[in-house]
C-alpha cells in the first residue's frame, strides 16, 4: 500500500514526529523589514513546536549591528544574535526591506557568503531575494520575491531564474513573495519531513488558513481585485494593463475585443462604477506610483513610461488621484511615513 499521510497509523505518524531532530532557523533583520513576512514564518514554527509539544524548530533573530531593527511598519525589534556571533544555523532568511535595499554592506554579504560555504541553507522573505543575489547566493537557483520588485531585480541581474510563484524551494534555495507568501513557504518546508504533512496541515487548521499551493499567481493588479467573475471586463483590463507607455483608445480597445463601445461602457459602469477611461488613468497612475516607489527611475521617465506626454497634467492627475504629489509620495515612502 502506498505510503501516504492517509495509510499510515497514528502511532507511526506520532513516532515519527517525535524523531523530529531539532532545526535552527535564523531570520537576519534588515532596516525597514517586512514585519509581516517575519510573522507569516514565524508562526507557522511555533505552532508546529505547540503541536509536537516539543521545540522542533528553534528560531533566533540576527542583525548585522547590535541595537532594534526598524520595521518597514515603524515598530522594532531587539535581536537574539548578531552576524559575527557564534551560531549553529541549518537555514537563515533574510528578512528583506521595504522598499528593496539595493545594496548589502560588504560584512553582511560576506557573512552570507560564509554561510553557504559552510553548507547553511539560505532563503529570502518578501524583498530578501535581492539581498541574496548580490551575495551571487541565487546564481543558477529559481527564486521569486515581491512582485514589485521583480523588474528591480532582473535589471541588474538579467541572468537571475525569477518566477511570480508564491514561493520556491530549489534545493537548498528557499525564497518568498511578499504578503503572507512565507506562511505557505514554512508549511512547505515543515511538510518535508517524513511523516509531518500532517503537521503542516495542522499549523494551517490553527492559523484559520488554507493551503495555497506555490504556482498560484500573486494578487496584484485591479483586474484580480475586481472582474475576476467577469471574463470580459477582465479581458478589457489586462488590455490597458498590458498597454501603459503606448496607450489605446477606448474605442480601439472595444475594437480589439470585438465589442462596441457602448457595451464596454456599460461593463464598467456596472460592475467598477467608473468610465473605462477612468479606469485605464487608474491603472497607470498605480503603475506610476509603483515605479516611483520601487525603482530610482527620474520624475520624467516616470511620467514617460505610464503614457504621459505633459509633466504638468501627470503631477496634476497624480495629485488628484493620491492626494500628494509625485515628488513628495515617494519621499514619504522612502522614508517610511
Amino acid at each position: 500500500m502506498p505510503s501516504t499521510d492517509e495509510s499510515r497509523s497514528p502511532t507511526r505518524n506520532a513516532r515519527e514526529l517525535h524523531e523530529l531532530r531539532v532545526t535552527h532557523i535564523g531570520f537576519l533583520l534588515l532596516e525597514n523589514f517586512s514585519l509581516i513576512a517575519l510573522a507569516s514564518a514565524v508562526d507557522p514554527l511555533r505552532i508546529a513546536n505547540m503541536v509536537v509539544g516539543r521545540g522542533v524548530y528553534e528560531y533566533r533573530l540576527i542583525a548585522e549591528r547590535a541595537g532594534a531593527v526598524r520595521s518597514c511598519d515603524g515598530i522594532r525589534i531587539t535581536p537574539d544574535v548578531l552576524i559575527n556571533g557564534e551560531n549553529n544555523f541549518d537555514v537563515v532568511f533574510v528578512v528583506g526591506s521595504n522598499p528593496v535595499m539595493h545594496t548589502g554592506t560588504g560584512m553582511l554579504l560576506d557573512w552570507l557568503r560564509t554561510l553557504a560555504r559552510k553548507g547553511v541553507a539560505l532563503g529570502g522573505l518578501d524583498t530578501g531575494s535581492y539581498v541574496l543575489a548580490c551575495a551571487g547566493l541565487l546564481n543558477g537557483y529559481r527564486c521569486t520575491l515581491h512582485g514589485e520588485d521583480v523588474a528591480v531585480l532582473l535589471k541588474r541581474f538579467p541572468q537571475m531564474i525569477v518566477s511570480d510563484r508564491f514561493y520556491e524551494a530549489d534545493r537548498d534555495r528557499y525564497t518568498s513573495s511578499g504578503g503572507i507568501a512565507p506562511l505557505d513557504l514554512m508549511v512547505h518546508l515543515i511538510g518535508m519531513s517524513p511523516g509531518s504533512k500532517a503537521l503542516g496541515r495542522r499549523v494551517l487548521e490553527v492559523l484559520v488558513a488554507e493551503r495555497r499551493g506555490s504556482d498560484r499567481r500573486p494578487v496584484s493588479s485591479l483586474r484580480h481585485h475586481v472582474a475576476a467573475e467577469h471574463a470580459k471586463l477582465d479581458e478589457a483590463l489586462r488590455i490597458m494593463e498590458g498597454n501603459v507607455e503606448e496607450t489605446l483608445s477606448i474605442a480601439e480597445i472595444a475594437g480589439y475585443m470585438n465589442v462596441s463601445q457602448r457595451q464596454l461602457e456599460r461593463w464598467f459602469q456596472e460592475r467598477l462604477g467608473k468610465t473605462p477611461a477612468n479606469a485605464y488613468l487608474e491603472i497607470r497612475l498605480l503603475r506610476a506610483r509603483q515605479l516611483l516607489y520601487r525603482t530610482e527611475k527620474p520624475l520624467e521617465e516616470v511620467c514617460a513610461r505610464t503614457g504621459f506626454s505633459s509633466m504638468t497634467h501627470f503631477c496634476t492627475r497624480y495629485k488628484k488621484q493620491f492626494m500628494i504629489t509625485p515628488i513628495a509620495d515617494r519621499k514619504r515612502y522612502q522614508v517610511g511615513l
